[in-house]
């Protein structure tokens, strides 16, 4: 039996997007698939209970931190979490950052490694904690875990470092919506509105595209939410953050899907999207090309042209959504957890 923790002092509640649903997901899918060892879950001030799994191997541990305050949930991660973590076997640390002076092996999580790739997209007094805390993370952990082949090759590339791939899964609610479809016209966007997702290209290009349904743009407010906001005309609705409910019935209404970023980690909402049995168009980049394959229409992000043709296609072509549903099916949280439990009991 193992003692396992859990470092999730980074989850602010609606407010971290793609890698809330990630700990989430793999949480509740390792309470299905694992009874014997132990689990140790390291909350802030934010996050309740609910987090945890109702599970007697499972334990929450909350800390007096808040993860909206950057600096004091570093620091606390740097000195509290290791002594709340001396009776551990092993710290998970999903949330890219780990104690440099842990009493066990830490295994942390690389979503992405945006701030190298794109710098210019991160406020100039961020950046200093990110380039120092993540490399620390990398010099730090025993091992750690890319949640893409692309995610992998940055580490390599960026810090001379390895990683064990384990892709996400993908809510099998979405499997569900697929059988209950009632299209309506509309495209959605799934996305936070921060600048590297290229929202502004897309409602640019959306908007000198005729005859194209209602767009919907649902996710957190970032920091291009101001610019986004101000160019969305009177066919685009903007969401922000909903409950997950509300989230799957407008997938289950979308026509089609379409998402443009620039740069992905991973990309969650394509996934979910060729699970839902809905159209997709998305950018051509590497991590979205690991996930769809050849079931999805791709484009260019940085070409308008290429752009508003994949929009006008996506929208009277579904020939693909039956492979898209099949590859899909091939991502699953269970799967996440097992490979993930593998490399902490290692």
């Amino acid at each position: 039996m193992a003692r396992i923790g859990v470092n999730a002092l980074y989850l602010i509640p609606g407010g971290v997007g793609g890698t809330e649903i990630y700990l989430r997901s793999l949480l509740s899918a390792l309470a299905k698939i694992d009874s014997t060892n132990e689990y140790w879950i390291f909350t802030n001030r934010e996050t309740g209970r609910d987090l945890v799994p109702d599970q007697s191997n499972f334990h929450w541990k909350p800390q007096p931190v808040r993860a909206a305050i950057r600096l004091w949930r570093l620091l606390w991660e740097q000195t509290g979490l290791p002594l709340a973590a001396r009776h551990l076997d092993v710290l998970f640390n999903p949330g890219f950052t780990a104690p440099a002076c842990c009493p066990c092996p830490s295994v942390t999580v690389f979503h992405d490694l945006q701030y190298k790739r794109f710098p210019q997209y991160f406020r100039w007094f961020d950046l200093p904690f990110w380039n120092f805390f993540l490399w620390l993370a990398v010099k730090r952990s025993r091992n750690l875990i890319a949640v893409s082949e692309a995610t992998r090759r940055d580490l390599r590339r960026y810090n001379d470092a390895d990683a064990v791939v384990v892709h996400h899964g993908v809510d099998p609610m979405f499997r569900t919506i697929a059988d209950a479809r009632a299209p309506k016209d509309y495209i959605l966007c799934v996305s936070t509105l921060h600048p590297h997702k290229n929202l502004e290209r897309l409602l640019r290009v959306y908007s000198s595209t005729p005859k194209l349904p209602h767009l919907v743009i649902a996710g957190m407010r970032g920091f291009a939410a101001k610019q986004i906001e101000q160019l969305a005309g009177d066919h685009v609705r903007i969401t922000g953050w909903i409950p997950r409910q509300e989230l799957y019935e407008l997938f289950r209404g979308a026509r089609a899907f379409v998402y443009p970023s620039s740069f992905e980690g991973f990309g969650i909402p394509v996934l979910e999207a060729m699970a839902a049995g809905i159209p997709v168009a998305c950018s051509d980049i590497p991590p979205l090309r690991e996930i769809a394959g050849d079931t999805v229409i791709y484009f260019d992000p940085n070409d308008n042209v290429s752009m508003s043709g994949a929009l006008r296609q996506v929208v009277e072509d579904s020939s693909r959504v039956e492979a898209a549903r099949a590859r899909a099916a091939d991502f699953t949280w269970e799967k996440c957890a097992r490979e993930t439990l593998a490399v902490l009991v290692r």
